[in-house]
């Protein structure tokens, strides 16, 4: 974490860099308010349009199809236009739609503007990583990567707040149509911004990379560093599903799409979606209530992501998320008993608030802030992205499952058994982890690869001397940290 606070402070001596780190802030705030408003929101469209508890799941939910559509078509048209110009694109449409879901005026108007939505968010989570990832300096991108991940959920926050406000006269509507402000305003930032060296360089256009590179990072060898993004673009190509499903990339990508799957699976947006409608089950009432409760939810796992961040590096990746995994245990077993006791009023309400606030901690503590790191680390550059593509697209799938079903199974099978079935996921996902999860701190990625290579095993002599274990994110996982920008990608 020392790394990274000095990488934050390198932000005032990058001018450039901070005006990425800006972007990347405000990018990040758009993605964690949109997460966050619609909770709020179906307190009051639920009763004008009297939607069914189907209904109001799709109504959450339709974002996430259309983010799994944005996500697979991110890539190629980055790819095509290039870094800003999707960037661009993202935030116009984005601010498009959201005013359109403030204006709705029937559910299938609703459900439509929402799901193109949920396109551009799709679109956004893949490109504004890569956006970062590439246009940041050495020194600084520590500082963007944290930046990136405060960011978001403090967006969530944001959105609870501002849903608290307007529910006195029910506003849904500008609830949902405010997040075309932050992303009108990220267009002033980006049309300052070049687009990155790298793209530049995969269409042939060195001069403008040089000049790029000399802008963002000036204290860069430059030549030397445009020869080696060419090498890593060069390595980066002939990569292809049919060979991370066979040996020896098999068991690496079991890991990574178990991990992408069970991110979400275990209900994280349940909460994140529902959570002023749980509160309600559990006996309370208000705007106070129902809207303040999620926001202090979320301050608490503002404050956990950030203790992760800290420690993470003297612990380790390995205790860190199994760590947080425990308390996501521990919670969903506290919320099953608060249910099953039935009288959800005074001291049980309590305890239930408890349990969310703990369950939504221990998933930013250990899920949300380490679980993407592993999708780099664990293939070759060839396979980086298909990688990364795989896991986003197994964590997309969870969540709409969770989105789709989640008030149905709270509706038919009650909260007992709901959370019941949380606790029993998350202690899938903690054998999971302990089977197949590597520690790799301090370990350079040639010898992580070497460990799935091997057959998930350390190669013979590989053990690391304690002295030699000392690293930054920069040194030793520059490529894995790029990847945690996806860390909120559901």
């Amino acid at each position: 974490m020392a790394t990274q606070m000095a990488a934050l402070r390198g932000l005032t001596h990058h001018r450039m860099g901070f005006r990425v780190a800006i972007a990347a802030a405000t990018i990040g705030v758009i993605y964690g308010y949109d997460l966050g408003n619609i909770s709020g929101a179906l307190l009051f469209i639920t009763k004008e349009f009297d939607l069914s508890t189907k209904q109001t799941e799709w109504v959450a939910t339709i974002v996430v199809a259309g983010s799994i559509v944005g996500a697979l078509a991110a890539s190629r048209l980055a790819n095509a236009i290039g870094r800003k110009p999707t960037m661009v694109l993202v935030a116009v449409t984005y601010a498009v739609f959201a005013v359109l879901s403030g204006l709705a005026q029937s559910l299938v108007w609703l459900d439509v503007a929402r799901f193109f939505l949920g396109v551009t968010i799709g679109v956004s989570i893949v490109t504004a990583p890569i956006f970062v990832a590439e246009s940041a300096p050495a020194a600084v991108r520590g500082g963007l990567i944290v930046m990136y991940q405060v960011a978001t959920v403090t967006g969530i926050v944001i959105a609870y707040f501002v849903d608290y406000a307007l529910a006195g006269p029910g506003a849904w509507r500008v609830m949902l149509a405010l997040s075309a402000v932050p992303s009108l305003a990220v267009l002033a930032i980006l049309a300052k911004l070049p687009d990155t060296p790298r793209w530049y360089l995969m269409k042939g256009r060195r001069k403008e990379a040089r000049a790029t590179l000399e802008r963002t990072d000036p204290d860069a060898d430059i030549e030397r560093e445009l020869d080696e993004i060419e090498d890593d673009l060069r390595r980066e190509r002939g990569g292809s599903i049919g060979e991370m499903l066979r040996a020896p990339y098999r068991r690496a990508t079991l890991f990574v799409l178990g991990l992408g799957f069970l991110i979400q699976i275990t209900g994280i947006n349940a909460v994140v979606f529902y959570s002023p409608l749980i509160f309600k089950e559990m006996g309370f009432s208000g705007n106070t209530a129902l809207l303040l409760l999620p926001a202090l939810v979320q301050v608490g796992s503002l404050v956990a992501t950030v203790v992760s961040l800290t420690i993470v590096d003297r612990i380790g990746r390995r205790p860190t998320l199994l760590s947080g995994i425990a308390a996501m245990i521990a919670s969903t077993v506290l919320l099953a008993l608060v249910f099953a006791a039935g009288g959800l009023t005074g001291t049980s309400g309590w305890l239930g608030f408890v349990g969310i606030f703990v369950f939504t901690a221990g998933f930013n503590f250990g899920f949300g802030s380490l679980v993407w790191v592993y999708a780099s680390e664990s293939f070759p550059a060839r396979l980086r992205t298909t990688g990364a593509s795989a896991m986003l697209t197994a964590d997309l799938v969870a969540n709409l499952i969770i989105g789709l079903y989640f008030l149905s199974a709270l509706e038919s099978l009650g909260g007992t058994a709901t959370f019941a079935m949380f606790a029993a996921l998350a202690l899938i996902s903690f054998a999971f982890v302990w089977w197949l999860a590597p520690e790799t701190r301090g370990r350079p990625l040639e010898a992580i690869r070497a460990y799935w290579e091997n057959g998930g095993r350390w190669p013979e002599g590989d053990a690391m001397p304690a002295a030699d274990a000392r690293f930054t994110r920069e040194d030793a996982a520059a490529p894995a940290d790029d990847s945690r920008t996806t860390t909120r990608a559901g």
